[in-house]
């Protein structure tokens, strides 16, 4: 199981992900308590394993600028979560440069689901609960009604978020068995500060849940 911590602020926190296990690092340039400058973003990223994906996250932020933020903070990866559409994804896919489309759960989220994937050539979609979409507010959405839509494993990488915690994220794997999970206020003493202990737990769960 794939495994993002997102809101990443500090080295501290940065190196306590990857030596937990994390996958990927998340780096907050839109409006959140989370938010991190370039510049700092790029001390963290220098400073962690080349493996480790760097992840930027933007909410409707020029191509231009979510080009010149990626090339300063040296990163692998971008998270589009605004309401950007199929040929703005399409146009930001670059050479080494994943994408990734967040999809908020409610109505009609399976076929953008769908389409992202087969036409905005995201390397995977994730899902999140619309209340907290932009805002990170911890909220989980129906694992459930929601499991009837995931796609055939294989055919569309998909990442879950919203309101995942150490105790919680493996129901919500064996119930929606996605390709990878996204945690970051789950883990934080506050916003912005994680748990060192919460961050292990957390992958801990993640990869040792059997589906």
């Amino acid at each position: 199981m794939w495994v993002k911590i997102c809101g990443t602020t500090n080295l501290e926190d940065a190196l306590a992900a990857v030596d937990a296990g994390a996958d990927a690092l998340g780096f907050v340039f839109a409006d959140s308590p989370r938010r991190v400058e370039p510049a700092v973003a790029a001390q963290i990223t220098r400073s962690v394993p080349q493996g480790i994906v760097r992840v930027g996250v933007f909410v409707d932020e020029s191509a231009e600028r979510i080009r010149e933020i990626v090339k300063e903070a040296d990163l692998t990866a971008v998270q589009l979560h605004g309401e950007e559409n199929l040929e703005f994804t399409r146009g930001i896919a670059s050479r080494g440069l994943k994408v990734f489309k967040a999809i908020a759960v409610r109505g009609g989220f399976g076929a953008r689901m769908i389409a992202f994937a087969e036409k905005g050539e995201v390397d995977a979609v994730l899902l999140d609960t619309a209340a907290a979409l932009r805002g990170g507010t911890g909220l989980s959405f129906d694992w459930g009604a929601v499991a009837k839509y995931m796609p055939a494993p294989g055919q569309v990488r998909v990442i879950v978020a919203g309101g995942l915690t150490p105790l919680s994220v493996p129901y919500a794997i064996r119930i929606l068995r996605p390709w990878g999970v996204d945690v970051a206020t789950g883990v934080e003493r506050e916003p912005g500060k994680k748990d060192r202990e919460k961050v292990r737990a957390f992958v801990k769960a993640a990869k040792n849940c059997n589906l």
